[in-house]
C-alpha cells in the first residue's frame, strides 16, 4: 500500500492495521501531513495546524502499540476539530478577528476524551465566525470551500470540519450543532454528519452560542466511523450539568442489522415544502431504497413545525447575544456583517418571548416523543437547497433567487430545539456534481437505531464511496 492512500481509508479499515502493526501511525500522520499540506492551501480547511506536535504524538503511539498498549479503533488516528473548541497547545480563535486568547493549556473534554482513546490532533478547523450562519462563508479567515467544487460553500457552520473530512485531510473531525451546524456541512460536502442527543456528550470547554441549543459532535466519510468517534465522546462530564442524565449506548450494537418491519415516517408538509427539485428527486429515491431494504416507509403529521422554529430563533437569538452582546455593542463593525446583524435579531426579544419559546420547547418535545414512540425514526431532506456559490451565497430555485443563510438551517433546526438526534448522510448528487443529503432523525438516546438505519441505507448505496474530484 502506498503511503498517500493511508490518508484515504475509513477509520474502521485502519484501525486493524494500526493494531496488528501492519501499518504505523508515524506513516498514517506522515501521509494525512503531505494530503493536508498539497490541498489546504485551496481548500481553506484549516485556521491552524500543528505539524510537529502531531507527528510526536504518532511516534508516541508508536511506541506505546509496540508495547503492546493499544487503546482501541482511535489510537493513531489522524483527527481534528472545530475552531470553537478548547485544544491545549492551540490556539482558538472563532474564527473572529476580535477574539484573542492565546494557546490553550486544557482540552474541551470531548477533545480530552478523544485523546484518551488514542486520537491525535491535528488542529484547528474553519467555520463561520462564532458558528452563527449555516453558510460557512468567512471574510476573517478566508471560507472554506467546497471540495466537490471549490467555488462553492462547505456549509456552516462547521465549515471546515466538513471540507476536512470530504477532502480527507483529516479522519474524522469535531463540529458543533446548535441549528444543523454538524449536519448541513455534512450535507454540503457529501459525508456523515451525526448530531448527538442533547446532553449525551459534553460542551466543557467548547465556546458556547445557545446553552440551551448547542451540541458537539462528530464528522466522519462512514457510518461507522461516525459511531466509532461517538462512542469515545458520549458520558456525563462534571463540568457539562446538561450530561447528567447522560446514557451511554453501544453505538456498533444494531450496525449490519436489517430493518425488516422498522417504520420510518416521512413528515411531507413543511420538509418539502419548496424544495431544490433535484434534492427532492434524491431524497424521494433514497426513501424508496429504505423501503426496499424492509423498513416500512409511511407519512406522518408533525403539525408543530412551524411553531417549533420560532421558537428555535427566539431562543436562538435570545441567547447568543447574552452570550456575545459585549462583542455586538462595542466591535459589531469588527464582525463578519451577517453574524453582526443576526445577533442584532435579539434585541427586542422581551423575557417573555423568552419564556414562551421555552415553553414551546417543552411542548414540541413532548409531542415530538409521542409521534417518536409510534414511529421510531423520521426521514426527511437535510437541507432545501443545494450548496450555493461563495460570491453570491444565494441559488435560483425556479425563477426565485434564494439567499443560502437565511434558508439552509430550516430543515435542521427541530432536532436542535427538541434535543433529540440526528443524522446526516449522502444520498446522491445534483447535475452539478454537489452532495445532496438524507436526515434521519430519533428519540432521545436512540443513537443505535439512527446508526443502523444510516448503516443500513449506506452499505446498499455507493455515495459514501464518491471521491470529490480535489481528493483524488
Amino acid at each position: 500500500m502506498s503511503n498517500p492512500e493511508l490518508a484515504l481509508m475509513d477509520i474502521a479499515a485502519l484501525a486493524p492495521l494500526i493494531e496488528k502493526r501492519e501499518v504505523s501511525p508515524l506513516e498514517v500522520m506522515q501521509s494525512q501531513l503531505d494530503r493536508i499540506a498539497a490541498l489546504n492551501p485551496d481548500l481553506n480547511a484549516y485556521i491552524s495546524l500543528y505539524p510537529d506536535a502531531a507527528l510526536a504524538a504518532a511516534k508516541e503511539a508508536e511506541s506505546e502499540i509496540a508495547a503492546g498498549n493499544y487503546r482501541g479503533p482511535l489510537h493513531g488516528i489522524p483527527m481534528a476539530v472545530k475552531d470553537l473548541f478548547q485544544v491545549a497547545g492551540m490556539e482558538r480563535t472563532c474564527g473572529s478577528k476580535i477574539l484573542s486568547e492565546g494557546v490553550a493549556n486544557s482540552d474541551a473534554t470531548s477533545v480530552a476524551r478523544l485523546r484518551d482513546a488514542g486520537a491525535i490532533m491535528l488542529g484547528m478547523l474553519n467555520l463561520h465566525e462564532f458558528a452563527f450562519g449555516p453558510t460557512g462563508i468567512n471574510p476573517n479567515v478566508g471560507t472554506a470551500r467546497n471540495p466537490w467544487n471549490p467555488d462553492y460553500v462547505s456549509g456552516g457552520s462547521s465549515s471546515g470540519s466538513g471540507c476536512a473530512t470530504a477532502a480527507s485531510l483529516a479522519m474524522a473531525t469535531l463540529g458543533s450543532d446548535t441549528g444543523g451546524s454538524i449536519r448541513i456541512p455534512a450535507a454540503m460536502c457529501g459525508v456523515v454528519g451525526l448530531k448527538q442527543t442533547f446532553g449525551l456528550t459534553s460542551r466543557a470547554g467548547i465556546y458556547p452560542l445557545c446553552d440551551s441549543l448547542d451540541h458537539g459532535g462528530p464528522l466522519a466519510r462512514t457510518v461507522r466511523d461516525a459511531a466509532l468517534v461517538l462512542g469515545a465522546i458520549a458520558g456525563a462530564d462534571a463540568d457539562d450539568p446538561s450530561t447528567a442524565q447522560a446514557r451511554v449506548g453501544d453505538y456498533m450494537a444494531l450496525l449490519g442489522r436489517p430493518l425488516d418491519g422498522l417504520r420510518i415516517g416521512v413528515p411531507r408538509d413543511f420538509y418539502f415544502d419548496r424544495l431544490h427539485p433535484e434534492i427532492e428527486a434524491a431524497v424521494g429515491a433514497a426513501l424508496a431504497m429504505l423501503d426496499e431494504l424492509g423498513a416500512v416507509v409511511e407519512e406522518v403529521n408533525l403539525p408543530f413545525n412551524r411553531e417549533a422554529v420560532q421558537g428555535w430563533n427566539t431562543m436562538a437569538m435570545a441567547e447568543s447575544l447574552s452570550v456575545h452582546e459585549g462583542h455586538w455593542r462595542e466591535r459589531g463593525d469588527e464582525l463578519s456583517p451577517d453574524v453582526n446583524e443576526r445577533l442584532g435579531l435579539g434585541k427586542d426579544l422581551t423575557a417573555l418571548d423568552y419564556i414562551r419559546s421555552r415553553q414551546c420547547q417543552t411542548r414540541v418535545r413532548d409531542e415530538m416523543s409521542g409521534v417518536l414512540a409510534q414511529t421510531p425514526v423520521l426521514a426527511m431532506p437535510t437541507t432545501v437547497i443545494p450548496p450555493v456559490p461563495i460570491e453570491t451565497g444565494t441559488i435560483m430555485v425556479g425563477d426565485k433567487e434564494v439567499t443560502g443563510w437565511r434558508v439552509l438551517g430550516q430543515l435542521t433546526r427541530l432536532a436542535c430545539f427538541t434535543g433529540q438526534p440526528a443524522i446526516s448522510i449522502p444520498c446522491g448528487f445534483t447535475e452539478d456534481g454537489l452532495p445532496i443529503a438524507l436526515q434521519l432523525l430519533g428519540d432521545w438516546y436512540e443513537e443505535p437505531t439512527l446508526l443502523q438505519v444510516a448503516d443500513a441505507y449506506e452499505q446498499a448505496t455507493e455515495w459514501h464511496q464518491r471521491r470529490p474530484p480535489l481528493a483524488v
